[in-house]
């Protein structure tokens, strides 16, 4: 699922290519990814149809262009894209809905395994996700506030990162590469955190999507890639996140994979060990 430096690659690809543009028309191929708008995919058509777009902004993994007071609210799911075509190229097996602009492009929202959405919200141009905490990137992000409460959390060290409503825009890749430059198992407890070790922990997070994000985001396969089709480089510089089996880059132990939320945890057995009983 794309995290927050993959959905501000997408971000800034529409703010280039988008911004200013008027949607003159909407076509919905499959209604599933605009379910939640009122209406249905036929008002959804009709809603968008002559609205100039202001501004794509983010907040965590949730990116959405302001349409004068409303917003188009954009969550990319597992495999959502947007890419910007010529009317004229092929249409993408996958396309869900495109948006014809006034310059003559089109804006194509693909997705191939539709866990996606778009949905106008109305009043709604400034924040349309209150329910996320700001990220990392975000002016009011407080990191020792954000630390306090991870560290007076009961839970533990991965869940607390993965929690969006103390931090956003964390995904299972940037916690597991936090997590190993921190020497931090995933289970180890928030409560046993020093003040240090959690805004240690939360700078680290911060810094690998800032050097994931300069490389244009991670790509394990063709369902991530920018507005202009490119994939994102930085798998070249994980260190844990899909290492299983390999040498740790800092001291050579092989590196394991647990499983962890109905997913998967990849740490080193040596850098990152686990309480006691933890495999």
């Amino acid at each position: 699922m794309p995290e927050l430096p993959e959905v501000e690659v997408v971000r800034a690809g529409l703010e280039r290519h988008v911004v200013g543009r008027t949607i003159e028309c909407v076509t919905v191929w499959h209604p599933r990814p605009v379910r939640q708008h009122a209406g249905g995919a036929a008002a959804f058509e009709t809603d968008l149809a002559g609205r100039e777009v202001g501004e794509a902004r983010r907040r965590g993994k949730y990116l959405w262009l302001v349409l004068g007071p409303d917003a188009l609210l954009v969550h990319l799911g597992m495999s959502g894209q947007f890419r910007v075509a010529s009317p004229d190229d092929d249409l993408p097996r996958n396309t869900r809905v495109s948006f014809s602009l006034s310059d003559g492009r089109e804006l194509r929202f693909v997705d191939q395994r539709m866990f996606g959405g778009l949905e106008l919200r109305r009043d709604a141009a400034t924040n349309p996700v209150p329910h996320i905490a700001p990220d990392p990137f975000d002016p009011s992000f407080r990191l020792p506030e954000v630390a306090r409460r991870m560290r007076a959390k009961h839970t533990t060290v991965k869940r607390a990162l993965l929690d969006q409503r103390l931090v956003s825009g964390i995904g299972n890749i940037y916690a597991d590469e936090a997590l190993w430059r921190s020497r931090l198992h995933f289970d180890t407890p928030t409560t046993s955190l020093g003040p240090r070790q959690a805004t240690g922990l939360l700078r680290h997070a911060t810094d690998v999507m800032r050097e994931a994000l300069a490389a244009g985001g991670t790509s394990f396969d063709s369902l991530y890639v920018n507005v202009n089709g490119e994939s994102g480089y930085f798998e070249r510089g994980l260190n844990a996140y899909g290492r299983e089996g390999l040498p740790c880059s800092r001291c050579g132990a092989v590196l394991r994979r647990s499983s962890f939320m109905n997913r998967s945890s990849f740490w080193c057995p040596r850098c990152q060990r686990p309480r006691r009983g933890v495999v």
